[in-house]
């Protein structure tokens, strides 16, 4: 983070906020200790113990950086120490510390990241949850809370025991597979020590997910290759659709099949080899549908992997984002470390050989792309999450099409980016607007780091689908989501 100057009573002061806070990812900042309105910071509390932690620095301006200092830091301290006990359940870990500047004092909250999730804050009619979304904190929605009473718990979605009968479960397409991909047959007791039965002899949530007619409804696959550019693109919508169930397995394979059915691999001919030029390199595909089956959030009842093939790009959305709460389109793509949602699941298809248990699989998307012959840098994948939902868009390396489709193909290359942008940008308006439907445009654009012309766009693009309408005016109304 860059130095804020700041100049007061004739003095340059020097405010490096990223020293100040050490290495929080997350921070807020507040002009003054609010003691009458505590829930306007121990949100940020809350929503800090309930993700990777966070600091809370007060005595400086939310808007300008501008440091003010606080009159009484001493007490205020102790202020902050008593609403936290009062206020908190359970009480997170925390450490408050001071900072002088001149004659100006801060004190900085610094809220630990918590192991019994979830972090209430109380109030006097109610007890809620939060949790970060971009640079806010919002309250959790009934599947976040789940999340969060698992992790507390330190159990997962696929480590618990299902409802369903092991006995009456057959696992033939796991058991052939396993064979395949690694010479080795699949023994009774590999149940147990994979995970997919617990210590009891009960089938767990991973188990199911694996069996060969699947139980579990959301663990689904809906594909679509769609005509044009958008999902609305002619008199002839989609060229093809499909929608998949059965194992996790049969899942990736049937739904790498579509993509392949319905892309195409041409060929250059060197002198020495032949050098293949597909639209989507395999291997991303198949890294890109591995991990939205391993990291989804199965907890999301109604919801379910969506794979969408257009002329110019493919995309796969996939219910729950990143497992640590941050913003992947803000990460180092090639140094994100391995946070497993589900871990058991993870394992199975590591020893499957479908990914590796470092989790690399950002990394191999993106290599992948640079190692093809038509790659340059703007086909690289896009990387995009929000608090709920994850979006991988893998972009053609044959669009537009070649010399001998003429210069106006080339020339509607401009355009198909900017319609793939709007699409991409107006999923996530989408999602914003469902985890705050009273949400203004003006926090839209601040929430997704765009400008508020790019939210209305989007929002303009939602309505013309029909995906999105209001009602009441624009202070006291609300967006409504048609799905």
């Amino acid at each position: 983070m860059a130095s804020k100057l700041i100049v007061q009573r004739g003095l340059v002061i020097i405010l490096n906020i990223g020293e100040l806070i050490g290495e929080a990812t997350e921070y807020d900042k507040k002009e003054i200790l609010e003691v009458k309105d505590p829930r306007s910071w121990c949100k940020s509390v809350s929503a800090f113990a309930n993700g990777l932690g966070g600091s809370l620095i007060f005595g400086i301006e939310d808007d300008t950086d501008i440091l003010v200092g606080l009159e009484d830091f001493k007490h205020d301290s102790e202020e902050i120490s008593r609403i936290i006990r009062d206020r908190m359940d359970p009480i997170p870990s925390f450490v408050l510390r001071f900072h002088t500047e001149g004659d100006k004092h801060l004190i900085i909250l610094d809220v630990h990241p918590g192991t019994e999730t979830p972090y209430y804050y109380v109030g006097k009619n109610d007890r809620t949850a939060y949790h970060r979304v971009g640079n806010s904190s919002v309250p959790c929605d009934a599947a976040k809370l789940r999340e969060l009473a698992l992790r507390g718990s330190g159990k997962t979605f696929d480590s618990l025991p299902s409802k369903y009968d092991f006995d009456k479960m057959s696992f033939t397409k796991l058991i052939s597979v396993y064979y395949q991909r690694t010479k080795k047959e699949f023994k009774d007791t590999d149940f147990v020590s994979f995970g997919l039965v617990d210590e009891n002899g009960c089938l767990t949530n991973a188990g199911a997910l694996l069996a060969d007619e699947c139980p579990i409804r959301q663990s689904r696959v809906f594909c679509t290759r769609w005509n044009g550019l958008t999902k609305s693109s002619g008199l002839q919508d989609a060229f093809d659709d499909a929608e998949y169930s059965g194992s996790l397995i049969s899942l990736l394979q049937e739904s790498l099949a579509f993509v392949m059915r319905n892309s195409k691999k041409g060929w250059l001919k060197a002198p020495d080899r032949r050098i293949e030029l597909p639209d989507f390199p395999e291997r991303s595909v198949t890294e890109g549908i591995v991990n939205a089956l391993i990291h989804r959030n199965y907890m999301e009842l109604g919801s379910e992997v969506h794979i969408d093939l257009f002329d110019d790009r493919l995309e796969i959305y996939s219910p729950g984002g990143m497992f640590d709460g941050i913003n992947v389109q803000d990460r180092d793509l090639l140094n994100i470390p391995s946070r497993r949602r589900n871990p058991i699941i993870a394992d199975v298809f590591s020893r499957l050989d479908y990914m590796e248990r470092r989790g690399s699989g950002f990394r191999k998307i993106v290599e992948d792309y640079q190692h093809q012959h038509n790659y340059t840098e703007d086909k690289a994948p896009v990387f995009i999450s929000q608090y709920d939902a994850f979006f991988l868009t893998l972009k053609s390396l044959n669009y537009p099409l070649g010399d001998n489709q003429g210069d106006n193909q080339r020339d509607n290359r401009g355009e198909a980016e900017l319609i793939s942008d709007i699409t991409t940008r107006a999923k996530l308006v989408k999602s914003a607007i469902r985890q705050n439907p009273r949400i203004s445009i003006n926090e839209i654009a601040q929430q997704l780091n765009i400008s508020r012309k790019q939210a209305e766009r989007a929002i303009d693009f939602l309505r013309k689908q029909n995906e999105l309408g209001r009602e009441g005016n624009k202070r006291s109304g609300q967006w409504i989501v048609y799905d």
